[in-house]
This record gives structure tokens, C-alpha cells and sequence, in this order.
């Protein structure tokens, strides 16, 4: 690894030797930059430049499980991990804004690229999930303001990604490029019903609006599910797959569907309006199917990752995805903790419960590989790290 790899993290192709992206969502290619890389100023450039849209899943799993501690009465977890989670939240939203002012061509790669333009909705995601923890702490109207960004940006993104990462992409059969990030598209759609749902009861006058606006992105979260789910299914089942491509992004296929779970209780507990009567039984049932469904695929990502790490002896080193990881884990505790609460589910509770010292345990060692590594790469000027 050089330091072209700050933030990132890259492997070597099995068959020749000849370095390869293994994270190819959470990484931008090797390219030929117009910054000096010697100095503290000109690492922190290049790592700008190599800045994947997919780090924002730092927020996502910072946020989710803050909610999930505070959920259980754990009130300082909760704030340390809502300290990280606006940190990250600010210094990545100035670090994206520097990168689109200043290294644009790097950006639109991202967006013409399937394997990594999905990335582009851990923004939202992340943004509503710090939206939804403020608002446990009666900050409403930030909420609503990050809903609002939120919002517009998933409606954006949620045409235009699809439009150039695949429908406009050169590459045929694009199905080929398909990997877990495709899930975060589900994600995001997720986090705009759970922060619909969030805010309605602190503002009636826009009760049925946050209504709508909550069923309808529930509603087609679920059928990007299921249409990620098959083109993801035809990648795997069509095309070789070598123990390096088993990324940690394949993960968001169980955070995609806890979050729909969480999604789902949080509108069946919305109060009373046309949009959440027609559908809260549907709904409601829906979300535990899904539970299910989330909990059926933890052992078979574990066993993904066992025979990528220890099968195949695919080093296990820091890199930005593995925040995929931690993700869905704190979303699938918190989806336990809050569907036992909306439907009494005790056994379901007691699972979720158990499940968020897994995900903040996930959380604490990720976080210290990460500080390490952003230490080693751009913050010593003497730091060198070999390929």
C-alpha cells in the first residue's frame, strides 16, 4: 500500500500478482495526480482526491448504534458515539466539498462507475441517521432540516446513479459490476421513511404529508430490494468469484433489510392518517418477514468472510468498507430492539440487545484500525506503507 491509499485499501490480483482494487466502492483508481504527495499538505490532497462517497457509512454505523445505546439506557455511550458521529458527518461533507470543487474528474469517474457510484447514498443514509438521533434528543427541527436535505438529494441520486453508474455505462452486461453498495440505494430509501416517521408526531399541521412521504419510501426501498437483490444473485451465480471480491459491502444486504424493519415499525407507530391506515397491516407484517429474513443471512455473511479471511488467508487489514460491516450490525440490534418494542416481541428484543455490544464492539475496533491508518498515511509526514 502507498500513500495514494489513504483512506482506502488494495490487494493483489491472485491470479498474476499485479495490484487490484479490493474495495472498489470505498476506493478510487490508482490515477496520475496533480498535487505534490512529500509533506503533510500534499498527502492530505492526494487523500482528497482519492475520497470514496461510500465513507460516509462512518456515519451510519456511528449514528445507528448511538440510537441503539441510548434505546437501552446507555445515555454516555450514546453521546460519545454522537460526538463521532457529527465529527465525521462535518469533516466529510468539507472533505466531498473539496474534492467536487477541486478534483471534479475524480468525482464524475465515481458517478460513471457501477461499482462504486452507489456509494454516493451512504450521504443520505448517514445524514438521516444523525437526523433521527438528534431528534431523540428534541432537536426536531434539525431533523427536519437534514430530512429535507436528505430528501431531495435521495430523489436526485435515486435517477440520476442509475442513469450513469448502469443504464449509461459503456460496459456490457453491467450485472457483471453488481456487488453489495447497490444495497446502500435500499439503505437510503429506508432512512427517508424512518425520518418521515421520526418527525410527523412533533408536527401535525405536515402529519399526513410526512405520512405519504414515509409509506412511499418504505414502499419502493422495498422493491429496490428485491431488484438489487436479483442482480446481485445473477453477479455471483453467473460470473467467477474469486475470495478477494467477497467485499464487506455484501454486508448492507442484511443492513438493507433491518433498516426496512426499522422503517416499518416506525410507521405502524405513526399516528393515525390516510396513508398509514391503508397500509399499516401490511406494513407491520412485512417488517417481520423482513426481520426474519436479515437474521437468516448473518450466518451465511459470516461464513462468506471466514472462507474469504481464513480459507483464502485474504489479509484482514483497515479498509473503509469494512464500516459496511459495522453498519448493518448496529441496524440490525436497533431493528430487534425497536420491532419488539412496536409488536412485543420479547425473544426479538432480547436479540437485538445482544447483538449491540456486537455491533458497538465492531464499531470500536474499526474505529482504532481507521485512526491508525489515517495516522500512518497522511498525518505523519515520515509515514511510509509498502504495497
Amino acid at each position: 500500500m502507498t500513500e495514494a491509499d489513504a483512506l482506502s485499501g488494495s490487494d493483489r490480483d491472485p491470479h498474476d500478482g499485479t495490484p487490484r482494487v479490493v474495495s472498489p466502492a470505498f476506493h478510487h483508481p490508482a490515477v496520475s495526480l496533480p498535487v505534490v504527495t512529500t509533506g503533510l499538505r500534499g498527502r492530505l490532497q492526494h487523500a482528497v482526491h482519492g475520497l470514496t462517497p461510500g465513507y460516509f457509512a462512518l456515519v451510519m454505523g456511528s449514528g445507528i448504534i448511538s440510537v441503539g445505546m441510548l434505546l437501552d439506557g446507555y445515555i454516555t455511550l450514546s453521546v460519545l458515539l454522537l460526538v463521532v458521529c457529527v465529527v465525521s458527518f462535518v469533516v466529510l461533507v468539507v472533505l466531498t466539498g473539496w474534492r467536487l470543487l477541486v478534483y471534479r474528474d475524480a468525482v464524475v469517474d465515481d458517478f460513471t462507475d457501477p461499482r462504486r457510484a452507489f456509494g454516493f447514498f451512504t450521504f443520505i443514509a448517514g445524514t438521516n441517521v444523525l437526523g433521527v438521533r438528534l431528534a431523540m434528543d428534541g432537536h426536531h427541527t434539525a431533523t427536519a432540516v437534514l430530512l429535507l436535505v436528505a430528501g431531495l438529494t435521495w430523489l436526485v441520486l435515486g435517477y440520476v446513479v442509475p442513469w450513469t453508474a448502469v443504464l449509461g455505462s459503456e460496459q456490457r452486461p453491467v450485472v457483471a459490476t453488481a456487488n453489495g453498495t447497490w444495497f446502500i440505494w435500499v439503505v437510503a430509501s429506508q432512512s427517508v421513511a424512518v425520518s418521515a416517521a421520526s418527525v410527523g408526531p412533533v408536527f401535525p399541521a405536515m402529519r399526513d404529508g410526512l405520512a405519504v412521504v414515509a409509506v412511499f419510501s418504505w414502499s419502493v426501498g422495498v422493491f429496490l430490494y428485491a431488484a438489487v437483490g436479483i442482480f446481485v444473485s445473477a453477479r455471483l451465480m453467473l460470473y467467477d468469484l474469486s475470495p478477494v471480491d467477497l467485499t464487506p459491502p455484501y454486508w448492507v444486504a442484511m443492513g438493507a433489510s433491518a433498516i426496512t424493519v426499522l422503517a416499518g415499525a416506525r410507521i405502524v407507530e405513526m399516528a393515525d392518517a390516510p396513508m398509514v391506515d391503508a397500509t399499516r397491516g401490511l406494513i407491520a407484517g412485512a417488517s417481520v418477514a423482513f426481520w426474519a429474513f436479515a437474521t437468516w443471512l448473518i450466518p451465511a455473511l459470516a461464513a462468506a468472510g471466514w472462507w474469504r479471511h481464513r480459507t483464502h488467508r485474504v489479509a484482514l487489514v483497515y479498509e473503509a468498507t469494512l464500516w459496511s460491516v459495522v453498519f448493518p450490525l448496529g441496524m440490525y440490534a436497533v431493528a430487534g430492539i425497536y420491532l419488539d418494542r412496536a409488536n412485543d416481541l420479547p425473544v426479538v428484543g432480547a436479540v437485538g440487545a445482544t447483538g449491540l455490544w456486537i455491533a458497538f464492539a465492531a464499531w470500536a475496533l474499526t474505529l482504532a484500525a481507521m485512526v491508525m491508518h489515517v495516522v500512518r498515511t497522511v498525518a505523519l509526514p515520515s509515514a511510509r506503507t509498502t504495497a
